[in-house]
């Protein structure tokens, strides 16, 4: 093949037709886009254009040994290590009737249950107890047990050091790589441009002092982190909401995993060469259409302000899509996008749409702002993020006024109505709220009589609250209801304020980062914190007992959330707003939908229970609630 032949074939903005290509063009092709992916870790093309090449080898020579072999990234380790057992890699299949296809080519039955699995998209690792090996050609690993002080290890129902044998993915999490490596500097002073380069690149490091004197962190996901199980008969029904499901999860994935449950019956089946036969992986199409940036939209938030893409809309797999998140500041520099720009917009894992690439337009304009465009107030860069520093900015006070009252279990003032108070320059900060009178609000539209009265009475009763619903409410980076009740469990709010950041680091769940955090807004917020102690008066509410089990509810449910909240309390759980590894409960109106909570829940390894499960458990004469139940299965009601 020749030179610029082989380039053109290589980019992937143009529809090159593999079919003309030859067997021996064919496997030179492939040959080529190995060594950028695994070697040099700068591919030239998608995913799914490589797996197109491999697709059109497989046609002219499907005994072709480049088919079979085992590839692995490049790394920097202390030798070769034999694994007890072989890390093959997986056949694929590229659409659900493929799927089909081989489930009922090998199952028993309709009734014949799969495991559903991420395929994450890392770097495959074991690790036996004392090494840490790469996958290798999938008898024989390199040894990376330098890079364990780097590594956190999620399984399920534990997060935390790799002190136990584990065989996953070596990968860093989304909201880690927003976070995390925004400051994050290779030897050169960049920053990694995706999570997975990030990863290859620092596994081919021989010194990792340098990421491990920025705080870098990888995670190990265990192959059994997330799992739910389903039988053959509804997969091809349940297939969207799976991909969904799977789409909330933080994790880079690059595919879903379909294995036999039934362990026995799946080693049965034996293996090829290359791949088992009693599992296989689905790969993401990650479709992608082009079309033109028309704006950037900023909105406010707590913390920071969060630039959406606004583009013309296009469709993807039948959806229609003209929005798409760009995360932060950071992110919208590295793409080097602008207004006017033909954008490539891609539904990463068939579902959640993200810009890929952009060609610049004819007529250009640069979507960065410098001004708040809720107050004008110039904006300042904190990190990955754009800052509106103005206290009095009317769309972060909104933001921020929302999530305090949440925390304060005021349910009936919604962010509508919040900004009708703000409007009308009733309220500006949590302390205005139990200021208001009953002829305040009735000045304020949509409010009657009844409706004016019941709202202050509910502000009345908040006027008593757990210390950490106060703390919470604060608004404190990193600290929400669960980590503020976990820091005040030994300590009071008074405490607080007069604790070093060194003994704020020593707390458990806090660490130097949120201790730097709480430090430094117990100290911006002192006056505020005092006026709003003087309207409010917070119990403290010690350590949990231990045998209160907390709860959280998701979905919409028949009555107001805290109606069911107040109906937990009367029965001995704590009501908590988020799902976290120390959640007891999570009670969903629908245990089959999909969503944060629920893929959450599946992540820690919490038990998930249908509403009326719950309540049924709460009449004393009806069975009790399991104590534990196997990560991702709902105590009472399928998944699909």
């Amino acid at each position: 093949m020749q030179p610029e032949t082989l380039y053109l074939c290589a980019m992937d903005k143009i529809d090159f037709d593999l079919k003309t290509l030859g067997r021996d063009e064919l496997v030179e092709l492939l040959e080529y886009h190995n060594r950028l992916y695994w070697e040099r870790n700068a591919p030239e093309i998608s995913d799914a254009r490589y797996d197109e090449i491999v697709r059109a080898l497989q046609e002219i020579d499907p005994e072709n040994p480049l088919l079979s072999r085992i590839f692995t990234p490049s790394v920097a380790g202390n030798g070769k290590v034999r694994h007890a057992s072989p890390m093959l890699s997986l056949d694929k299949a590229y659409s659900l009737s493929a799927l089909l296809e081989w489930a009922k080519k090998f199952a028993r039955s309709e009734d014949e249950l799969l495991y559903v699995e991420p395929k994450y998209d890392g770097i495959s690792a074991n690790f036996d107890g004392r090494i840490l090996a790469t996958r290798g050609d999938g008898e024989f690993g390199e040894d990376i047990s330098g890079k364990i002080p780097l590594i956190e290890l999620e399984a399920p129902g534990y997060t935390g050091p790799l002190d136990r044998p584990a065989r996953g993915e070596l990968l860093i999490r989304e909201d880690d790589f927003r976070t995390l490596y925004a400051s994050i500097r290779k030897k050169d002073g960049s920053v990694y441009k995706n999570s997975r380069n990030a990863v290859a690149g620092i596994m081919g490091l021989k010194d990792i002092s340098a990421m491990l004197a920025q705080h870098a962190k990888i995670t190990l996901a265990d192959y059994t982190l997330w799992r739910r199980e389903i039988p053959l008969s509804r997969l091809e029904s349940g297939w969207e909401a799976l991909k969904e499901e799977l789409a909330a999860l933080p994790y880079p994935q690059d595919g879903i995993v379909l294995k036999f449950a039934d362990e026995a019956f799946r080693r049965s089946l034996g293996s090829t060469a290359h791949h088992p036969r009693g599992e296989i992986a689905y790969k993401f199409t990650n479709l992608r259409k082009n079309t033109v940036l028309l704006d950037v939209e900023w909105s406010s938030g707590k913390n920071c302000l969060t630039p959406v893409a606004i583009f013309a809309p296009i469709d993807i797999s039948g959806t229609t899509i003209s929005r798409a998140t760009l995360h932060n500041a950071e992110n919208l520099s590295a793409l080097g996008v602008m207004i006017g720009d033909e954008i490539t917009v891609e539904r990463a894992g068939d579902v959640i749409p993200h810009i890929v690439s952009s060609v610049p337009g004819i007529f250009r304009r640069d979507p960065m702002i410098s001004a708040c465009p809720k107050c004008g107030t110039a904006v300042v860069r904190r990190g990955p993020e754009l800052v509106c520093p103005n206290p009095s900015c009317p769309g972060t006070i909104l933001q921020q006024l929302a999530a305090a009252v949440k925390c304060l279990g005021i349910d009936n003032l919604g962010g509508a109505t919040l900004q009708k108070l703000i409007d009308r320059g009733f309220v500006r900060r949590i302390r205005d709220l139990f200021d208001l009178t009953a002829a305040d609000l009735l000045t304020v539209e949509g409010f009657a009589k009844r409706s004016a009265a019941n709202l202050i009475s509910e502000l009345e009763k908040a006027r008593t609250v757990n210390d950490y619903q106060l703390l919470a409410a604060l608004n404190i980076p990193g600290i929400g209801l669960n980590i503020a009740r976990q820091l005040l469990a030994d300590h009071t709010i008074q405490d607080l304020r007069t604790m070093s950041c060194e003994e704020l680091s020593a707390c458990p769940g806090i660490g130097p980062e949120r201790a730097a955090a709480i430090r430094q807004e117990l100290d911006l917020q002192s006056g505020y914190l005092d006026e709003l102690l003087s309207a409010v008066a917070p119990v403290h509410a010690g350590k949990r007992p231990s045998t209160e089990k907390t709860v959280c509810f998701t979905g919409k449910m028949p009555e107001k959330r805290s109606f069911y909240e107040k109906l937990a309390a009367s029965h001995g759980y704590l009501p908590v707003d988020d799902v976290s590894k120390e959640l007891d409960l999570l009670v969903a109106a629908d245990p089959s939908a999909s969503g944060g909570k629920l893929g959450k829940a599946v992540k820690y390894g919490v038990t998930t229970v249908s509403l009326e499960a719950f309540l049924a458990s709460l009449d004393p004469a009806a069975p009790a609630l399991p104590e534990t139940e196997p990560a991702g299965r709902p105590v009472q009601g399928e998944l699909f």
